[in-house]
């Protein structure tokens, strides 16, 4: 495999918060522009990977113009419907039973694709299949789009059409490096420097695990767009040993840093591990419940017919309400 020195991901997608928080911004403007011009935000997708907004009938054009459009989603509503997609992710891999490489590839996929785009543009629920899809093909672990869609009751026609889209706007970027590679390097390193110091195997193998688990929170963050995975695997370990107690990852940490002469000081490594652990600590893992009433805004922005069916239902059942107290 590739050098994550020399690769594609390190180049082009290690972002600054401030880059992130630039492209979200951007992002949601443009589908608020979108929602101003078109009355709604959705794009149509051709199986090619072109795309365009779609042009609501002219009686929703009307409707928009008599100021019942429905409201655009504020950025921090995306961030919280894109938090429920990613866990959402890892549940479906978990219940296909596939590697965690193939899980993270996806979230990767999933995260760089809505630095793109808004969630107005693309339902993250299609997107979110997608990239699962393309991860498995990536990781050489091939699932059929049927056999996905089948699997969690979608269709799996939305993940074809979509593919072109996600690999373009993935910049066909698709080797992507995650943490748990470097995270079983350094718990080999580690073996050997406190075997040396009398067996500490056994822990070393539980520490694994229980970082692999930290890891799968890390993912879930934007800590995979802010650092390397060197530096995530490194967060991971500090969390799990420090969680579990298991042995003092400190003493390892200098030590491998003396004899590695990475690019990175100590002081350094200590800094982005203490954002990594801010980041965890702001983690979100949104109920369906949470984001029930961000779903149907998001709904009557792609499709602003379902908001004017919407407020009839409501009309008609207050009516309805109002019908049964003058019966009373």
């Amino acid at each position: 495999m590739a050098d994550f020195m020399t690769s594609t991901h390190r180049a082009k997608w290690i972002f600054t918060p401030q880059d992130l928080k630039e492209k979200y911004k951007d992002a949601n403007k443009r589908a608020k522009q979108a929602l101003e011009r078109y009355g709604a935000t959705r794009m149509e997708v051709d199986i090619d990977g072109s795309f365009s907004y779609a042009e609501p009938p002219n009686d929703a054009k009307d409707n928009a113009e008599k100021h019942s459009r429905p409201k655009a989603l504020k950025i921090e509503e995306e961030q919280l419907l894109r938090a429920f997609y990613e866990f959402k992710i890892q549940d479906v891999c978990d219940a296909f039973k596939f590697p965690r490489k193939i899980q993270a590839t996806a979230l990767i996929y999933f995260k760089r694709f809505y630095l793109q785009w808004s969630v107005m543009e693309h339902h993250p629920k299609n997107i979110m299949l997608t990239c699962i899809y393309a991860a498995c093909k990536a990781e050489e672990n091939h699932v059929s789009a049927e056999e996905l869609g089948k699997g969690i009751e979608q269709d799996h026609q939305f993940i074809l059409n979509n593919e072109m889209l996600v690999l373009q706007s993935l910049g066909f970027d698709l080797i992507v490096y995650a943490p748990y590679r470097a995270i079983e390097g350094f718990a080999n390193d580690m073996e050997e420097f406190y075997d040396a110091k009398g067996g500490h195997s056994e822990m070393i193998k539980q520490l694994h695990e229980y970082a692999k688990a930290e890891a799968d929170k890390i993912m879930r963050t934007d800590a995979p767009l802010l650092f390397p995975p060197g530096q995530l695997a490194l967060a991971a370990l500090r969390r799990a040993s420090e969680i579990h107690k298991v042995f003092d990852f400190e003493r390892y940490l200098k030590s491998m840093v003396s004899r590695q002469h990475p690019a990175h000081s100590i002081s350094e490594l200590y800094l982005s591990m203490n954002t990594i652990d801010t980041l965890i600590s702001k983690l979100e893992t949104p109920s369906a419940k949470d984001v029930k009433h961000i779903d149907r805004k998001l709904k009557s922005c792609l499709d602003p017919s379902s908001h004017e069916k919407s407020k009839k239902r409501k009309h008609r059942s207050k009516e309805s309400s109002t019908e049964t107290h003058d019966m009373s």
